[in-house]
């Protein structure tokens, strides 16, 4: 098989969640369990790392896994979804998996996959950990794809587990509350393996207290510890800085990222205290490698989707937030950036709640209503006519490069514009302008 083709058998075959939604969702391990005893528990060979929550653990992951390349291991990386290329799920030390192991996988284990009829989660997460064995790494990130308790992520047996916050988003599969949601997320805290919990939250603190107590796992609250007196940009803005205080002590150096996203504070912090819960158990990270990993994230990981700044006169940000808690953020930091009109092309999927979410949005912006190339995407023309209903004026267009398009063609060179809503969405512009 050619990598193209096994691409399409993987996504054609295996019900995607990213594509068709709760068809794909399997609300138990079985599956999980049979990949691993099959592959013989190629996680056994490597440390590993658990990152669960409902905004940042993307981020976290990409910044912990930053932190220990610049520290000299060998770091896997697994991460979901992917924008471009399937492959960035599955990296060591930054770069993509082969594409000559993807169709060795598939080809070897496609009996297999057609027996017991996975998901094309479950298969991923399984091919990356293989993936990280036949490449001997020293450690691997592992980012959980929803919830935690029943994620297919949830065989490994960490070194740390890190739950950065909670938000309302899946809550059809989660819980209808925060607790609910948060006791999900919390299935990952293993016995006497230390917990993060990125943000201490009046709804969620005894949860976490409660089940990290049953597990005899150490817990520490990252924003208890650590805490960010303000940020600001580098002259010429490659980097955001930021000056941070631990136990309301300043550091002696301040922390600079390449991420640009000033929601990126919290995943910093939470980091942060991810770093010292890994020193103490074992791991050599100077504080000279901690800054350098968190200086260049992207340049060491690959990572995308966060507060690109693509464009140029008029400015233009993507960014995949996709849930009320990450939009307000964006929204928040968009509101703040001096603009003379501001163009919002959006895109969104259909099992969010969209009318909610569609609230935060101001009414002085110009709209561009799109969808994204997947089956889960909603129509255009029903998102404008669910924005229209709040006061929110603007056209539909059949994708997101029309949609741009007639935002550049409105745009001074004063302007900003902004792509998202949808990570599905960002996926098709970066796409296109790659």
């Amino acid at each position: 098989m050619k990598y193209k083709l096994v691409l399409e058998y993987l996504m054609n075959q295996l019900p995607m969640y990213q594509r068709i939604g709760k068809a794909a969702y399997k609300a138990n391990l079985d599956n999980s369990h049979k990949l691993d005893r099959h592959l013989n528990f190629p996680h056994k060979k490597y440390k590993t790392i658990h990152v669960a929550g409902t905004n940042g653990k993307g981020s976290v992951s990409h910044m912990l896994a930053s932190v220990l390349q610049q520290s000299g291991y060998k770091v896997g990386l697994h991460t979901s979804p992917h924008l471009l290329d399937f492959r960035e799920r599955i990296k060591v030390n930054g770069e993509l998996a082969d594409k000559d192991f993807v169709i060795d996988f598939t080809e070897a284990n496609k009996q297999f996959f057609e027996k017991i009829q996975p998901s094309f989660f479950e298969m991923s997460v399984f091919m990356a950990f293989e993936y990280f064995a036949r490449k001997k790494v020293d450690v691997a990130v592992i980012e959980v794809g929803m919830g935690g308790r029943l994620d297919s992520t949830n065989v490994i047996l960490p070194e740390l587990s890190v739950i950065t916050n909670i938000g309302f988003d899946h809550m059809e599969f989660l819980g209808d509350s925060l607790e609910k949601i948060a006791a999900e997320k919390a299935g990952i805290i293993k016995k006497r393996v230390p917990v993060v919990i990125g943000e201490t939250q009046d709804h969620t603190k005894d949860v976490f207290i409660q089940i990290a107590r049953k597990n005899q796992a150490p817990l520490v609250f990252a924003d208890q510890l650590y805490s960010v007196d303000y940020t600001l940009f580098s002259s010429d803005n490659v980097y955001q800085i930021l000056q941070t205080k631990y136990d309301d002590n300043l550091l002696a150096y301040p922390i600079e990222t390449d991420l640009l996203g000033k929601y990126q504070v919290q995943n910093i912090i939470t980091s942060l205290a991810a770093v010292d819960e890994l020193k103490m158990s074992d791991f050599t990270i100077s504080d000279d490698n901690l800054r350098k990993g968190l200086k260049q994230v992207k340049k060491n990981t690959g990572l995308q989707g966060r507060w690109d700044i693509v464009g140029v006169n008029p400015r233009t940000i993507c960014d995949v937030a996709h849930n009320a808690d990450g939009l307000k953020l964006v929204l928040k930091q968009l509101l703040n950036i001096p603009y003379k009109k501001l163009h919002l092309v959006l895109g969104f999927v259909s099992d969010k709640n969209v009318k909610e979410i569609l609230t935060f949005f101001p009414e002085s912006a110009l709209y561009y209503f799109t969808e994204a190339s997947v089956p889960r995407a909603m129509e255009a023309a029903t998102l404008a006519r669910l924005a229209a209903g709040i006061g929110l004026e603007g056209n539909s267009y059949k994708d997101v490069h029309a949609a741009y398009k007639a935002a550049r063609n409105n745009s001074g060179k004063d302007d900003l514009i902004f792509i998202g809503g949808s990570t599905f969405l960002v996926a098709d512009f970066r796409r296109e302008k790659i």
